[in-house]
């Protein structure tokens, strides 16, 4: 685990429902480097069995359960809503914190006050309607990628690409 200023982020999920979803976050979470996931509440618990983590990451970064999501916030990271609140900060217009923690609301509900007031910050994604859980979670991650100032390349690509992709673009 980093120390407690390392750059780093963590995604935390309020009783997510859907094992498809909590798959597609693992997976997230493996393209963008996070350190962790947790989650709370009991419905995927039951379904975990279904996971649709095709990457296997669960076997790379920790999965866990936990009662109280903000028991498991890191030293030094700084809690983060992600979610359809009043007042709460468009993403565009939002500087990620080096330590983040990202806390997401379950699919069919939201975050509870209790859970949006232990956050320092609020934010949501500028959308018509709400995207699902793990949109959500891959579109806040690009963006943290995007705003730190990552430049990929071929290197990334080859590494990066299924094993049946060869493709090559050959510029003119």
């Amino acid at each position: 685990m980093p120390d407690s200023t390392t750059p780093a982020s963590w995604i935390a999920l309020a009783n997510p429902k859907s094992p498809t979803n909590v798959g597609m976050v693992m997976r997230a979470a493996g393209c963008f480097g996070v350190s962790g996931v947790v989650y709370s509440g009991e419905r995927f618990h039951h379904a975990r069995k279904f996971i649709t983590d095709t990457k296997d990451m669960h076997e790379q970064i920790p999965l866990t359960w936990e009662p109280d999501l903000f028991a498991s916030l890191p030293a030094g990271a700084v809690p983060v809503a992600v979610e359809l609140v009043e007042g709460a900060i468009a993403l565009p217009d939002y500087q990620h914190p080096a330590r983040a923690f990202y806390v997401f609301g379950p699919e069919d509900s939201s975050l509870t006050q209790a859970q949006v007031d232990q956050c320092r910050d609020v934010i949501y994604i500028p959308t018509r309607g709400c995207l699902n859980l793990a949109a959500s979670v891959h579109v806040v991650l690009y963006d943290r990628l995007c705003k730190a100032g990552f430049s990929g390349g071929d290197e990334l690509i080859r590494h990066s690409r299924d094993n049946n992709n060869r493709l090559r673009w050959r510029r003119d």
